[in-house]
């Protein structure tokens, strides 16, 4: 990818779920950045804690409710706006599904605040739902084990 497509790249986006290397919906973010739409910026974990639980089908989502849960670990991209039409489309953003909305991440195993972003937030009327049906034991990681178990099914 040139310079020219990089620079294109603007909004960061914070990815702990499916949209992961190795998870079920990456084929989107491999999709751009083949096009120049999207640039893998490392692994980080957010500055605060928040908390990652699962919801129907498995489906992770991260409650707006800092200080809360665990400081969660995930994937930093640059995105376009085409691509971030692409990945709002995909968290169903005007279906009331997830908000995107900023966050403070460090690079993994760093403790000080080295990168805004936004990340997909769980519709706010969903949150204390999910959070007491999670009994308030949310994760640090979606990894597989989350993906395959019975963590928090509404």
């Amino acid at each position: 990818m040139g310079i020219e497509a990089e620079r294109q790249c603007k909004t960061m986006i914070f990815t702990y779920g499916t949209l992961k290397r190795g998870f079920s919906n990456h084929t989107l973010l491999q999709d751009l950045m083949r096009t120049g739409d999207a640039v893998f910026k490392g692994t980080y974990t957010t500055f605060q804690k928040y908390p990652l639980v699962c919801g129907p089908y498995k489906v992770p989502f991260l409650l707006n409710m800092p200080g809360s849960g665990h400081r969660v670990s995930g994937e930093l991209y640059a995105v376009s706006s085409y691509g971030l039409g692409r990945v709002d489309e995909l968290e169903g953003t005007t279906r009331g599904h997830y908000q995107r909305l900023p966050i403070q991440l460090t690079p993994e195993n760093q403790e000080s605040v080295t990168a805004a972003a936004e990340a997909y937030f769980a519709e706010t009327s969903y949150d204390e739902e999910l959070w007491r049906k999670s009994e308030k034991m949310g994760f640090c990681c979606y990894s597989e084990k989350e993906a395959k178990g019975n963590f928090g099914i509404i």
